[in-house]
């Protein structure tokens, strides 16, 4: 295969701007490609805080007049080297001079529609770059497959350039009125009707993409066939099953030079599989007399860094929380989300000073002295389309205990005592209780059984997360694209 050229669209990307794991992949899976000969180059908008940071880095291409319906509106760009990248950044100061990322919702609608009409029109001699397969990320991308096949290839254009689009969480859709979205996106009428753009009536930037792109990823092979079944599909399981031909599953990865305990800077004390019991009874004494909780390094402790929402299991943990810590156990959770969740966590806080603590923030830092400082990683999430936090966990050590869902089943496998096969635990109901016995027998396991758990741990710790494994199975999809 020649050196294909690839551009990524996605509305995040690291170190630019993150509210997610869609950003850690953005980031990432460039550079494994053109290690393999790719030429992968990204496009995302340039938010407030971005400009602020790298503009004096940034090289002004050019600048355009995009019309969207009655609007006349200014498109720049601006090109980045970093790291041995190019990144592209789409410039206009109406649409993300804002804060936050992501605003309200409908809004949202109409900024990535502008997003995706101007990544479009810097193809070619604006940029100097015309690539052979565009790989689009989630809704904020999704109706560039069909801006193409509606704008450019009845004209002569894009015709030899293929799509990927990847679905990394399929709640958020993308949903706006006909009247809108064929305003914004100058769509012709035949692109409005059940076998185009609409799902229930209403212009559906995710299904535009399963439709009309070339080839469709989840990323991670047990989600890509969890979503034709209607309690994941979150109602597009039917048009997945009519697409079901062109939908693959490819799991996600972590970098590990970054999340490495050997050379990570944010803890109290560096480890690797070898002394990982050292390690972990520096950073749990360090964990405990920072947190204001008993110094004992043999107490199990279990811990979460996550957003607060209800898919990963928040009412689970409320429903038994209780009673776990009736237990001779300490329990840490690390994050922010839904203030009722926030709110009830603080709550059990307070009922249960001695051996639990809810941190309501944001921390990287402190996020990786939880991963460092675990015993268990609790994860029960309802779905999980791949999931990189019980990865992360298994690098420090710290055994994830996961609901049998999407990446988790992936990812986790339950240990067995007699074969000593295994590098976590897990369950398959959503049902709290469940959760609760399987933590019990976790934590007799890791107070009873201290051979037992050195196996699980060095299992987990020796596991290949990498994303040259999974770099490699995208440069075979985009091979395929050709043949």
């Amino acid at each position: 295969m020649s050196k294909r050229k690839v551009l990524m669209i996605a509305s995040e990307c690291t170190p630019f701007a993150k509210t997610g794991g869609l950003a850690d992949i953005v980031g990432t899976l460039p550079e494994q490609l053109n290690n393999l000969g790719m030429e992968c180059r990204v496009m995302m908008p340039l938010y407030r805080q971005i400009k602020e940071q790298y503009i004096k880095q940034m090289e002004f291409m050019r600048w355009t007049t995009l019309k969207m319906g009655w609007r006349s509106v200014y498109s720049g760009v601006f090109r980045m080297e970093y790291k041995g990248i190019t990144y592209y950044f789409i410039d206009n100061e109406f649409y993300f001079n804002s804060p936050e990322i992501y605003t309200e919702y409908s809004y949202d609608i109409e900024r990535f529609s502008f997003f995706q009409r101007a990544c479009l029109e810097t193809l070619g001699e604006p940029i100097d770059f015309m690539p052979d397969i565009i790989h689009c990320h989630d809704w904020q991308a999704g109706m560039i497959p069909c801006l193409i096949d509606a704008h450019y290839r009845p004209y002569g254009y894009l015709t030899d350039v293929k799509t990927v689009f990847t679905i990394h969480n399929l709640k958020y859709q993308g949903i706006h009125g006909v009247e809108q979205v064929a305003d914004l996106m100058d769509l012709p009428e035949k692109y409005f009707n059940d076998y185009g753009i609409l799902k229930d009536g209403l212009p559906n930037f995710m299904k535009a993409g399963i439709v009309y792109s070339d080839q469709v990823t989840t990323v991670s092979p047990s989600y890509a066939k969890e979503i034709f079944m209607p309690y994941y599909g979150e109602g597009l399981d039917g048009v997945l099953r009519t697409f079901s031909y062109k939908v693959s599953g490819i799991l996600n990865g972590i970098d590990h030079d970054d999340w490495n305990p050997q050379i990570d800077g944010c803890l109290a004390k560096n480890y690797g599989v070898e002394n990982y019991r050292e390690g972990k009874k520096a950073n749990k004494a360090a964990l405990q007399e920072a947190m204001d909780l008993e110094r004992n390094t043999d107490i199990p402790m279990i811990t979460m860094v996550t957003r607060l929402v209800d898919q990963k299991g928040l009412d689970l943990i409320l429903r038994v929380i209780d009673e776990l810590l009736m237990e001779n156990c300490q329990v840490l959770i690390l994050g922010t989300g839904d203030p009722d969740y926030e709110n009830s966590l603080r709550e059990v806080e307070n009922r249960h000073h001695a051996n639990m603590r809810s941190l309501v923030m944001y921390s990287n830092e402190l996020g990786r002295q939880l991963y460092a400082a675990g015993d268990i990683f609790l994860m029960p999430s309802l779905f999980e389309p791949c999931g990189l936090s019980q990865m992360i966990a298994m690098r420090y050590g710290n055994v994830p205990l996961v609901r049998e869902t999407g990446g988790l089943r992936d990812t986790v496998h339950a240990y067995n005592p007699e074969t000593k096969e295994g590098n976590g635990f897990s369950f398959p109901n959503i049902n709290a209780h469940d959760m609760l016995f399987l933590l019990k027998d976790a934590m007799k396991l890791y107070q009873e059984s201290p051979e037992d758990w050195d196996i699980l741990v060095h299992h987990g710790m020796e596991e290949d997360f990498s994303w040259e494994t999974s770099a490699k199975k995208y440069l075979e999809l985009y091979e395929a694209l050709y043949q």
